[in-house]
């Protein structure tokens, strides 16, 4: 009754159902934990490199890692946290009060549309400004009213902040000094060929760091010259902007243009030639060669994926974890490659391929 076979299926559901009741228990941290692993497998380099010239102490080493990771990535991130929160209370204020109001500058921009295009937008029943604009106007109060909120939010939610940050640090410590034991502790334990687990492995690491690199330059690059160009300008709000558009510019191609465009569209339209010309420039000649040169050499390159899988990979991402998808996106699709490529590559070993025509 107590068979081998009996007793290899008990262990393997036992093995499943505790790997599912630590990663429930791990969940409420999930962005913690998964950060932490980011950041490990990007300042790993550093960690070795730095433990070789401390002889091999790795507890030291560690530690020098890790406040290297909080003057590189952790400070500068505070730092503009704490302006942007300024920022956006004082653009906050300004739509309350009037100062800055959106459906003006619709307003302003449908004056200047001749009337041959309203009368073409009429036919297409997209000609009702006046309600278009009341619905702008209710938007903007209920955005004005949302900043609020998420501001208090914020400050209500400090707590779980602090500890999800302080977890991170923890894991990113051990996750640098014991790194390389656990990668070969999984490396024995998955149930695959050496080479292949070696080789997915090898693809997870590289994806993570190239992901995190290129979308953090490109995203960084964006928002300061975004933001730059909109202080240059004298637009109200510039770092706050700029903010923006270094988190739409994970959406490759088109995200920093949702900000700039609209922005141009309205220089122009109010006539202000000179500044509209001059965003658009700056928006399609610097900030999408920015987009179009930096994100596929430190993505595309080192992921080995298309232009096209990285774009669908990292939306997709987006819209199912948040920002944390950025990162999660491109590694599945990177996975999902690779996985297709061992199959294939294992048929045609095993003398399984179809005949080619």
């Amino acid at each position: 009754m107590n068979s081998p076979q009996l007793q290899r299926g008990v262990f393997l559901f036992l093995l499943f159902a505790v790997t599912i009741a630590f990663g429930w228990i791990l969940f409420p941290f999930f962005g913690a934990v998964m950060w932490g692993m980011a950041l490990a497998i990007l300042f790993t380099p550093a960690y070795k490199r730095l433990a070789r010239k401390m002889g091999n102490r790795r507890n030291l080493a560690a530690i020098a890692t890790l406040s290297l990771a909080l003057v590189v990535v952790v400070i500068p991130l505070s730092v503009i946290t704490v302006s942007l929160v300024d920022e956006v209370s004082l653009v906050s204020q300004k739509i309350r009060s009037g100062d800055i109001n959106f459906a003006n500058y619709f307003q302003q921009v449908v004056n200047a549309i001749p009337h041959w295009a309203l009368n073409l937008l009429d036919r297409f029943g997209l000609g009702n400004v006046e309600g278009l604009i009341s619905r702008i106007s209710a938007g903007a109060a209920q955005g004005s009213q949302a900043i609020a909120a998420h501001a208090l939010s914020i400050g209500q939610n400090t707590f779980d902040f602090l500890v999800s940050f302080a977890i991170m640090l923890y894991l990113l410590f051990f996750l640098l000094r014991d790194g390389g034991d656990l990668s070969k502790t999984i490396r024995n334990s998955l149930p695959l060929a050496k080479p292949h687990t070696h080789y997915l492995l090898n693809k997870f690491t590289t994806v993570i760091r190239a992901t995190i690199k290129g979308n953090v330059a490109v995203a960084a690059a964006q928002g300061i010259i975004g933001g730059l160009s909109f202080w240059f300008l004298g637009v109200q709000g510039a770092l706050l902007w700029g903010v923006l558009m270094a988190f739409l510019s994970l959406l490759p191609a088109v995200g920093a243009a949702l900000i700039w465009l609209p922005v141009a569209i309205y220089f122009l339209a109010t006539g202000a030639i000179w500044q509209g010309l001059t965003l658009i420039f700056i928006g399609v000649f610097v900030v999408g060669l920015v987009d179009n040169i930096l994100r596929p050499l430190l993505v595309g390159k080192d992921t080995q994926m298309p232009d096209y899988v990285v774009l669908m990979s990292t939306i997709g991402g987006i819209a199912l974890f948040g920002i944390n998808g950025f990162v999660i996106g491109p590694v599945i699709a990177a996975l999902f490659m690779a996985v297709w490529d061992l199959f294939a590559s294992s048929n045609e070993e095993d003398g399984n391929a179809p005949p080619s025509p």
